[in-house]
């Protein structure tokens, strides 16, 4: 009997301790057919592992990933029954989720996740999910919209972090986000950090800068028609 890519885990809510199930994808059902060179990825077996990363409790609404806040304060928990909790209608996305729900969960985590004073680090992987599910939709308008903010977002996280990390990574996406968005000389500026600066040593990320600084390069000699949105393949990261 074939496996369900489905099952459940136990969530215990850092918020109001109510201990709940949520549904997680199993790791056979996560390999991408494909992926989008900012690492939106692809799925073919019927079910989007990006649509469980989000936790939300049924009983006070609190959403949050497992690379969220570990624990709230009392005035975490204040401030996110004043703002959230205290309006929650006591919803279930524990089980099987559409895109439309799905969403739903990353922007209530997003909501959380300002309200509670998260750093940016968690803000900004919450706002680029929500632009690949805009992407997902075909709905460029609200995706540019939502890769702007994570951009911002990734470049407060670079400053505050990344620059004693030398995060080849966030450096690729801050780059990558700019191409898409049609800030091409930005894009250049990062992508040319890690290729030039000797203290990375990651081959990939070094190697995915080098082919998206030709595309940049190749957008700008067809002129301002082409928007950063070109897709690229795994093959770039």
């Amino acid at each position: 009997m074939p496996l369900e890519p489905l099952y459940e885990s136990k969530i215990v809510c850092i918020c109001c301790e109510t201990t709940y199930l949520t549904a997680r994808v199993r790791p056979s059902f996560k390999k991408a057919t494909r992926m989008d060179s900012d690492f939106c990825g692809y799925y073919t077996k019927g079910v989007n592992p990006d649509f469980y990363v989000v936790r939300v409790c049924p009983s006070c609404g609190y959403a949050s990933t497992e690379n969220g806040l570990e624990r709230l304060s009392d005035k975490q928990k204040l401030d996110y029954y004043d703002r959230i909790g205290s309006n929650w209608k006591g919803l279930d996305y524990g089980g099987e989720r559409s895109a439309e729900q799905a969403m739903a969960t990353y922007k209530l985590a997003l909501l959380t996740a300002q309200v509670t004073g998260a750093p940016d680090r968690i803000i900004s992987g919450l706002l680029h999910h929500i632009a690949w599910l805009y992407r997902y939709e075909g709905n460029e308008k609200e995706e540019r919209r939502f890769l702007t903010y994570a951009l911002e977002a990734y470049v407060r996280v670079y400053q505050l972090e990344g620059i004693s990390l030398n995060n080849a990574r966030l450096m690729f996406l801050i780059g990558e986000l700019n191409r898409r968005i049609g800030e091409r000389h930005e894009a250049v500026k990062w992508f040319s950090r890690v290729v030039s600066d000797k203290r990375i040593m990651d081959a990939a990320m070094i190697r995915a800068c080098r082919e998206q600084w030709q595309l940049v390069r190749e957008e700008m000699e067809q002129g301002p028609s082409l928007a950063g949105g070109t897709e690229e393949t795994a093959s770039t990261a």
